[in-house]
């Protein structure tokens, strides 16, 4: 629990009080001293249980043992003090010169047997005096606890206030309630962290939070859930109508009634904060991909006002152009929204993906991205405004020959030219160009085609051409020449060859 919150009610605590004079009589664990108790009774009934509560003092005059002795004593100040402690009695108050001397020995005894602390109240300490001393500590207790939920919720109000409140109030309920604080999204993920300074998650405890919140989104449903895991105690609270915006989860805290009270408060406004996020998620989504066209349309100042005014900012030039694979898994946007808000990085959705600007210094910011979002980016550097139509497709063409996880700049991508122009309708028209040449092979079992190819790769040389197909330099001649009519191409200049070879490169 928080420091600000005042210390529980305990027996060590009333035993310091100097004004009652009370004294323990028999060795006490210090464990069973500092159990928080909720009220102080008295009563000399031989079985007071029913009528007890757990968690309380009972104070006694020993009436119930005046005619008690020998082994009858015994058994019956062990039977005494062991339903005590089976009730959840947390200590044992006996006055002592009311109706005998001293505490009776027997009972001591059962104390130290049942680990039942004991102490003497002194004749001239009433009972009432320590009943009252337990209710001012109760009293204080409780305001303090008030008191200090009314504080954290003031200082959870603030944070919701910052530029970054969605974040800032989950890391400040975490500090309030000296714990660990975990956000999941509706697809089980965790998008949120936080830790009270000092404290820290261990993965078994991650692991298991993780595991509990999926399945708790999994049965659906309003709902939350209290329990341990790794030892430490643990709640869950769903977000949402219905319980589908995600999962609230704190570690490490015990909450008590005021505690749950600054939870529930924070998981009414995380789950009203999401559900207006739904609301204008697409808003913005369409937004920001309508200044994406403007950009590749060139209006990038327009663009850029517009970003600003919407954002608080957009990166300087030179650029890094960058695209992304259509699909954005989950969690994508919360990364990316923390990068757009420092203005430092524009992103919006593109035709086939999403488009991301950064300034060329901020170069590294993309690699981050990839990284973790496991995406597939191309890169492309735009020096000034004019440049930012071209630098896209570059960066496209980049992101289609990268790999997952990676930002792969166009100068770096694999592949040739050619694999760039292989387009269906390329692709179609190098085949109309061969058709002539294969219809010949296919009606006579030449082989113009090979023939030709091999010529070509051999820089038209004849000699080389026959070694490397096994047949005379004068066949390799007549076969060029017949291929050479049926292309109506003039093989012996450049263009011409050019395009053939383009064409048998390209054509399947």
């Amino acid at each position: 629990m928080p420091a600000a919150a005042a210390a529980p009610p305990t027996i060590r605590a009333l035993l310091a009080r100097r004004e009652l004079d009370l004294h323990l009589a028999t060795p006490a664990d210090d464990a069973a001293l500092d159990l928080p108790v909720r009220w102080v009774h008295s009563s000399d009934l031989a079985d007071p249980t029913p009528f007890l509560s757990e968690e309380v003092v009972l104070l006694t005059t020993g009436t119930q043992f005046a005619g008690d002795a020998g082994a009858d004593a015994d058994d019956a100040a062990i039977g005494y003090v062991r339903r005590l402690r089976d009730r959840g009695v947390r200590g044992l108050g006996f006055g002592t010169e009311v109706v005998r001397d001293g505490i009776p020995d027997p009972l001591r005894a059962a104390c130290v047997s049942v680990g039942m602390p004991l102490f003497e109240v002194p004749y001239r300490t009433p009972f009432i005096a320590v009943a009252r001393a337990a209710a001012e500590a109760i009293a204080a207790q409780a305001y303090a606890r008030r008191s200090w939920a009314l504080d954290a919720q003031r200082s959870l109000a603030l944070a919701a206030l910052r530029p970054d409140g969605f974040d800032a109030t989950l890391a400040e309920l975490a500090r309030q309630l000296d714990a660990w604080v975990g956000l999941y999204d509706a697809s089980g993920a965790r998008t949120h962290a936080h830790a009270a300074p000092g404290w820290a998650a261990d993965d078994e405890l991650r692991r298991a939070v993780d595991d509990e919140a999926a399945a708790l989104l999994r049965r659906g449903g309003g709902t939350g859930a209290a329990m341990r895991l790794a030892g430490r105690p643990v709640t869950l609270q769903t977000l949402g109508s219905g319980g589908q915006r995600g999962v609230l989860v704190t570690a490490g805290a015990e909450l008590d009634q005021d505690a749950r009270a600054v939870v529930t408060a924070v998981v009414a406004t995380t789950g009203l904060a999401l559900e207006q996020r739904r609301m204008t998620a697409g808003a913005w989504s369409r937004l920001r991909a309508a200044l994406v066209d403007l950009m590749v349309e060139g209006h990038l100042g327009l663009a850029r006002d517009v970003a600003t005014d919407a954002w608080g900012g957009f990166p300087a030039a030179p650029y890094t152009v960058a695209v992304a694979d259509a699909l954005a898994p989950t969690g994508s946007r919360e990364l990316l929204d923390h990068h757009a808000a420092t203005g430092r990085l524009f992103y919006g959705r593109d035709a086939d993906g999403v488009l991301l600007i950064v300034s060329a210094a901020d170069r590294t910011m993309l690699d981050e991205i990839a990284g973790r979002l496991t995406w597939r980016l191309g890169t492309a550097a735009a020096p000034a405004d004019p440049d930012l139509p071209a630098a896209r497709d570059r960066a496209r063409l980049a992101r289609d020959r990268g790999l997952p996880g990676a930002a792969t700049d166009v100068a770096d991508a694999p592949g040739d030219l050619l694999d760039d122009l292989a387009t269906a309708s390329a692709r179609a028209r190098a085949g109309a160009e061969l058709v002539a040449l294969r219809n010949h092979d296919a009606r006579h079992g030449t082989a113009l085609e090979a023939t030709l190819a091999a010529w070509l790769d051999h820089d038209g040389a004849h000699e080389a051409t026959a070694r490397a197909l096994g047949v005379h330099r004068h066949t390799v001649r007549t076969r060029i020449a017949l291929a050479q009519r049926l292309l109506g191409r003039d093989l012996s200049t450049f263009a011409d060859r050019a395009a053939v070879w383009t064409a048998l490169r390209l054509s399947p």
